[in-house]
């Protein structure tokens, strides 16, 4: 009994130190560094990003809806194109979707490995 508990608590621990190992390559990245350096750009600007939020959490809410009405697609990105148009837009969602990427990307990668179904 007392030899599972020990096995256990080791892989826990390894476990811990893998994540935080991970976690500190994470914060290492070009793609993380690029994300916060246009985060704090655009927190300078309160009003900016929450309409950058507010385009963030009304995309989401498009793209994972069942209904997938195009008309709907069509007048989202009619209604925000001028807004991505500013450059300060611009940059931090394309970091934010390499940051998405990067981290999707470890995500496929270790559930692959595992076997994952």
């Amino acid at each position: 009994m007392w030899r599972g508990t020990w096995d256990k608590m080791q892989n826990i621990s390894r476990l811990d130190s893998a994540t935080t190992a991970l976690i500190n390559a994470v914060l290492a990245t070009e793609e993380y560094q690029a994300y916060i350096e246009e985060l704090n750009k655009v927190k300078e600007f309160p009003e900016l990003k929450e309409q950058i939020d507010d385009f963030r959490r009304r995309n989401f809410q498009l793209q994972s809806s069942a209904d997938n009405d195009f008309n709907k697609l069509e007048q989202f990105e009619k209604e925000y194109a001028a807004f991505r148009e500013n450059i300060l837009v611009q940059d931090f969602l394309a970091a934010e979707l390499d940051l998405c990427r990067l981290i999707q990307d470890l995500n496929m990668r270790i559930t692959s490995a595992l076997n994952f179904e």
